[in-house]
């Protein structure tokens, strides 16, 4: 049974730890040495003679091998042979070698040094203490303590939570924060956005608190699940050293046909043997371009430099030819094609007037930013570029706000906040109390269907209506609402400052394109390559992202994950091409995908 359909008391009970100690270090000694340390499996690195084969492992290589050493082999037979052409072809494939082995030299220690940049420390439980530790030493059954901004460094089952939520994208594609809760049980097949009781390897922390039982480490993981499958996948030939391994087959064929029919032509006219055998060896060797290798080794090292100059880093050369014979490219939503940043896009006051952001706000939307800012716990670092840091929803009220000319330390000094009741799980929704002048104003934010009945005043059936539109254009929505005194409230409960509230307005947000996504993908299609869409997030969301940036035309080309888990092979073989969006997969689906399409253009 997987570990999110587990109580978590049986579950530390099934990996013998405890709760309130964690594990002892003799115990944690004992599972590294059985399972190992935190992290992934590595190839075994080639060594440099394994290279240098496999540089010359190349049909048009071998060729080249094969004439220079006909080349040797007439210069030493015959009494005016010349060893520069011989010289000058393993000259060839020596520069041809060198380079393809130093160009993934370089591009080897990049990546270790990325790697090197990036080693973590998490915080556990052991002997009864809290200690912090070299991510790599976590094993099974080790209690995580963690915190905002915490990095998560193995799977595990929750076992207390408080306001945690965990930004997810990495692994799910999921565009806004997941709320956890360690008390959340079922009994069903979960995807894993929605394992709302568990925490992933490769994902951070953004709000609360909590601590959770190691329950997988390493290539157990799920994002080990991830690299396992990539470890998996077999290196094919690209289109390039197809066709020139096809080139040298036909060179071959043409030079040995002709140096036969040479040879034979020379044999019924009774000319020596000797001599016409060198003579038709001669004709084969000088068919064989010999520079063609180099020309070509140039050409692809010149384009890895090219994209080293767009921090891109190239491994293998041969790579940088299959991006221009791509035909299809498959790509992740959230931070790729989206800017992975929540932004405000229309906002409702009253009536049918809706005000988009993007274009002139009017007073009344700033109104209603104002007092949504207002009820944020937003930090914001000055500097060259202002720095925003809190839950991504409010962090998109208050920059909204700020572009639109008011500063949120403006706001804070006229409306002074002297209390509040923080969101939480059960209430679904914020409340904040300021001083204003000699009044005093509550304001309290949340989804709209949960602050619905609290609303007494404002145009609350209207609300309805807009609330629902922007839902069906995938916006996330935000309803403000508030409360004046004349006196200061000295009952600061949800019973009483959550109640008969006036409806300011909505605010409609999502995570929008990136700029440039939407004159790439257009570039693309132009060109014949057709841009797929593979995301973690919500079929609605997904499919009005990729409407926006052409990838969608119609509704029957998006897919879900659980869809998609039902298909055959042979099933997603024929559908593959009318597919352009997959929402709410696993990595696992992404692979599949990927390797449909690769099989139907093979």
């Amino acid at each position: 049974m997987e570990a999110y359909k587990k109580d978590y008391a049986q579950l530390a009970k099934e990996q013998q730890t405890s709760m309130e100690n964690g594990l002892t270090s003799q115990e944690v000694a004992n599972r590294l040495q059985e399972n190992g340390r935190n992290q992934f499996e590595q190839a075994p690195s080639e060594s440099l003679i394994s290279k240098i084969l496999h540089s010359l492992s190349d049909f048009t290589t071998i060729i080249l091998l094969v004439a220079a050493a006909i080349s040797f082999y007439t210069a030493v037979s015959t009494e005016h042979g010349d060893l520069f052409e011989g010289l000058l072809i393993i000259a060839i494939v020596v520069i041809n070698s060198v380079l393809a082995i130093v160009q993934e030299g370089n591009a080897e220690k990049a990546l270790a040094a990325l790697q090197d940049m990036n080693k973590q420390v998490t915080s556990v439980l052991r002997d009864g203490h809290v200690t912090e530790i070299d991510a790599e030493e976590v094993v099974v059954g080790d209690i995580l303590v963690l915190e905002n901004g915490s990095m998560i460094v193995a799977d595990a089952r929750l076992t207390q939570t408080s306001q945690l939520r965990v930004e997810e994208s990495a692994l799910t594609g999921e565009s806004e924060p997941v709320e956890k809760n360690a008390d959340f049980m079922t009994t069903e097949d979960e995807s894993l956005g929605d394992q709302l009781n568990m925490v992933f390897k490769g994902c951070t922390v953004v709000n609360g608190r909590a601590r959770a039982i190691v329950t997988a480490t390493g290539m157990q993981t799920e994002m080990g699940k991830v690299a396992s499958l990539l470890n998996d996948t077999k290196q094919t030939a690209t289109p390039l050293q197809k066709r020139l391994n096809q080139l040298g087959k036909r060179i071959s064929f043409v030079a040995i046909g002709a140096a036969a029919i040479v040879f034979l032509i020379g044999y019924l006219q009774e000319e020596p043997v000797l001599e016409l055998f060198m003579t038709a060896v001669s004709l084969a060797v000088a068919a064989v371009p010999e520079t063609l290798m180099v020309i070509v080794t140039l050409a692809l090292a010149f384009g890895v430099q090219k994209m080293a100059k767009k921090h891109a880093i190239i491994r293998r050369l041969p790579a940088v030819e299959t991006l221009g014979s791509t035909s299809v490219i498959c790509s992740d939503k959230t931070g790729t094609l989206t800017q992975n940043k929540m932004t405000v896009r229309r906002i409702w006051r009253h009536g049918d007037e809706v005000v988009d952001a993007e274009d002139a706000m009017t007073e009344e939307a700033i109104e209603v930013l104002k007092l949504a800012s207002l009820c944020t716990d937003v930090i914001i670092e000055p500097g060259d570029e202002k720095s925003y840091k809190g839950n991504p929803t409010e962090v998109a009220i208050v920059r909204s706000l700020e572009e639109n000319y008011h500063t949120k330390k403006e706001l804070d000094e006229s409306y002074v906040r002297i209390g509040e009741l923080p969101f939480d799980s059960e209430r679904k929704m914020m409340t904040t109390i300021h001083k204003h002048g000699k009044k005093y104003l509550s304001v309290t934010k949340g989804a709209f269907d949960v602050l619905m009945p609290r609303f007494r005043y404002g145009d609350v059936e209207q609300a309805a209506v807009v609330n629902d539109r922007f839902g069906k254009k995938a916006l996330r929505v935000i309803a403000v609402g508030f409360r004046t005194f004349d006196e200061e409230p000295t009952e600061l409960t949800s019973a009483f400052l959550e109640k008969d509230l006036h409806l300011l307005g909505l605010v409609g947000m999502i995570d929008p394109p990136r700029p440039e996504s939407k004159g790439a993908i257009a570039r693309a299609k132009h060109a014949g390559i057709k841009t797929v869409m593979i995301t973690g997030d919500h079929v609605v969301t997904a499919s009005t992202i990729a409407k926006e940036l052409g990838i969608l035309s119609k509704a029957s080309e998006a897919m879900t994950g659980a869809q998609l888990r039902e298909l055959s092979e042979e099933e997603l073989d024929t559908k593959v091409k009318q597919l352009s969006v997959y929402a709410r997969v696993t990595p696992e689906d992404k692979i599949r995908i990927v390797k449909a399409w690769q099989r139907i253009w093979s």
